[in-house]
């Protein structure tokens, strides 16, 4: 259980690592918190700063996923630690979470952190990489109808978890990652829901390529 312990602090230590007050601050203290929608994640990069500047914060926090789920979680056992109780599977989806959990909620910023769904494909791409394809087209074609990235990564969480219980079953660790992480991201992207109720949604329209060629 201790050892179990360890690499969850790690995954979520490391999910607080912020990839857009990182590149600030080597950009001379820039903090997109302050700016656009307040938000520290890629899409407010984008949106306030250059495009390379949102790249590289987007290169921190997919590998934040990445490394909780494919290093932390794979680990060799710490010394004088209990063997862990979860298979390798459970470890990898929980690590993950807590990376997704850390970037929203950073212990090294304040607890202001982003949405969580840049870490949030990270960790999916190591958890089940088949699972990013209809989650890649639901995005991308939500957003091109739309021009809404929140609600276009919402629909993808949810049509990720459709599709990690269908291909893995509803007990599997997989679902489980899936299915948390959904109902997360909803969460995180309440506010962007409430703004397209009330008809105040920022809209990507550059995006809405479906939409023009109609």
């Amino acid at each position: 259980m201790l050892a179990l312990g360890i690499r969850c602090l790690l995954a979520y230590l490391l999910g607080s690592l912020l990839g857009s007050l990182i590149v600030g601050r080597v950009y001379g203290g820039v903090d997109i918190r302050t700016q656009g929608s307040g938000n520290a994640g890629a899409t407010n990069a984008l949106r306030t700063q250059s495009k390379l500047f949102a790249l590289w914060v987007i290169l921190i926090d997919l590998g934040k996923g990445v490394a909780a789920t494919a290093l932390v979680a794979r680990m060799p056992p710490f010394p004088h630690t209990v063997t862990m109780p979860l298979d390798i599977h459970w470890t990898m989806a929980l690590c993950g979470a807590l990376a997704v959990l850390g970037h929203v909620y950073p212990v090294f910023f304040g607890f202001r952190g982003g949405k969580g769904a840049a870490t949030y494909l990270g960790s999916l791409s190591v958890i089940s990489a088949w699972a990013l394809l209809p989650g890649l087209i639901v995005f991308a074609l939500t957003l091109m109808l739309t021009g809404y990235v929140g609600l276009s990564t919402v629909l993808a969480a949810w049509s990720v978890a459709a599709y990690l219980l269908v291909s893995s079953g509803p007990l599997s660790s997989e679902f489980a990652f899936g299915l948390t992480m959904a109902c997360f991201i909803l969460y995180t992207h309440r506010s962007n829901l409430q703004r397209l109720l009330a008809g105040t949604e920022n809209q990507f329209k550059r995006a809405m390529v479906l939409r023009r060629a109609k």
